[in-house]
């Protein structure tokens, strides 16, 4: 498996991963020309690392990592994974487990203090599967929609 930066063309299968699950269905739009946009946007800011997981010519995974500066913790740098999604019919071959390890060290190499995330609260197997990498479930999460 090849871990690597997103391409332009990589983006309608990033979307459709996005898309693939109960509550991507209610949210995402397959085709919609918002997501070259956004791409483009995330792929010129060096604090994004939008990356997908190939194997045998195919994207099966993706992940966006974000690095954020803050005051607080004397200065230090956080980072957050987002959108992580492996394709459906490639689930259980360890490609995530190599997504989060990929991460992980990712953030290690550029200096940040720790890795967070946030999941859904109703997908309980996807907590399970961070708590095994040592994640925990250290604060609460709140969201206002605008």
């Amino acid at each position: 498996m090849l871990i690597r930066p997103a391409a332009d063309d990589d983006v309608p299968a990033i979307v459709a991963m996005l898309a693939d699950d109960p509550l991507g269905a209610t949210r995402e739009s397959p085709g919609d020309p918002r997501y070259a946009e956004a791409f483009a946007e995330i792929a010129a800011d060096d604090r994004q690392l939008l990356v997908v997981a190939e194997r045998d010519g195919e994207v099966v995974g993706t992940l966006q990592l974000t690095f954020t500066p803050g005051l607080s913790r004397l200065g230090a740098v956080r980072a957050t994974i987002e959108g992580v999604r492996v394709r459906a019919d490639r689930r259980g071959d360890g490609l995530g487990h190599a997504l989060i390890e990929w991460a992980i060290d990712a953030a290690r190499e550029r200096g940040a203090i720790m890795v967070q995330l946030t999941t859904d609260a109703s997908r309980e197997e996807a907590h399970r599967f961070y708590r095994r990498f040592g994640f925990v479930a250290s604060h609460i999460g709140m969201k206002l929609p605008l």
